[in-house]
């Protein structure tokens, strides 16, 4: 029973760390993660049921895969593939009963198991058949217009950006940020809303303002963190000359944002002196002798 536990706390620490590394589960105002709602698929093209279908989907968020079949090291291996050496699989687990030998005559003596073991998506794996994977996507051709004030803000920050893929999230442990390809952005005015966005949850880390990151998505704190970075996201758009719309973001949040503010009716003042905090800390670093202060 032990056993069953421990995968059970894997399962819930796995959800957790990939949901405090920013997945955003909000519609995003960039092209597309198309496969992001299908359900996941083994090698044999058998669907995944149950928490194994969140947790896949969660990883698929964190890395930003379009793919959505998974295998093991040996299933890989078995195909004539390899998976990427460094590349980190996701956990899933297998569950049902078994009954020992002595105890077969008796129904009520089933004992339940859960065991957790490793996946990887094809997109981590080299040389699998052809089957395993899809043409490359046309992504749109249309250029995405450089906006050099706030490409140069954010590159004095010294933040590191990374675009590709199809995630837009704050990752603490590497520290960095991660963002989709800029053609896959409807305009200039969601790509830069959206990095601005991410750069407060950046300042918010540990070692810069060390604002609570902690919270679970859908509770209190992680709305208030993301209301803060939405408004910091605003104030920095206006200090900047671009133009700002949440509703996306708001539309989905809203409810999260309206627990927040209900149970404490000083939370929108806290949230807008928090995210003046965060861009006043961004300002900061534009001047030379704190440029390298990231």
């Amino acid at each position: 029973m032990q056993n069953i536990k421990d995968t059970y706390q894997r399962i819930t620490d796995a959800i957790i760390e990939q949901l405090e590394a920013g997945t955003k589960p909000w519609i995003r105002p960039w092209r597309g993660n198309s496969r992001g709602s299908l359900v996941p698929r083994r090698a044999t093209g058998e669907a995944y049921r149950g928490i194994n279908v969140l947790m896949l989907w969660l990883a698929s968020e964190l890395a930003g895969y379009e793919e959505n079949t998974w295998m093991t090291y040996r299933q890989s291996q078995d195909l004539g593939g390899q998976v990427r050496k460094g590349e980190k699989g996701a956990l899933v687990v297998k569950y049902g009963t078994f009954t020992p030998k002595e105890r077969e005559d008796d129904d009520d003596r089933a004992i339940p198991y859960l065991k957790g073991y490793t996946v990887f998506n094809v997109e981590q794996i080299e040389n699998l058949p052809p089957q395993f994977y899809r043409p490359p996507e046309e992504l749109p051709t249309t250029s995405i217009p450089h906006l050099e004030t706030v490409e140069t803000f954010v590159r004095n920050t010294g933040a590191v950006v990374t675009y590709g893929g199809t995630t837009a999230c704050y990752r603490p442990g590497p520290d960095d940020i991660l963002m989709p390809d800029r053609v896959r952005f409807v305009d200039e005015v969601h790509l830069y809303s959206t990095l601005l966005h991410e750069m407060s949850h950046w300042v918010g880390a540990k070692h810069r303002l060390n604002r609570d990151l902690s919270g679970r998505f859908g509770s209190a704190s992680y709305a208030m963190d993301e209301l803060v970075s939405e408004l910091s996201s605003s104030f920095l758009c206006a200090d900047l000359g671009v133009a700002h719309d949440p509703r996306g973001n708001t539309a989905t949040y809203l409810e999260s944002w309206l627990k927040a503010l209900k149970s404490d009716k000083r939370a929108i003042i806290t949230a807008a002196a928090k995210a003046q905090t965060a861009a006043d800390y961004l300002h900061g670093l534009q001047s030379p002798e704190q440029s390298g202060a990231a």
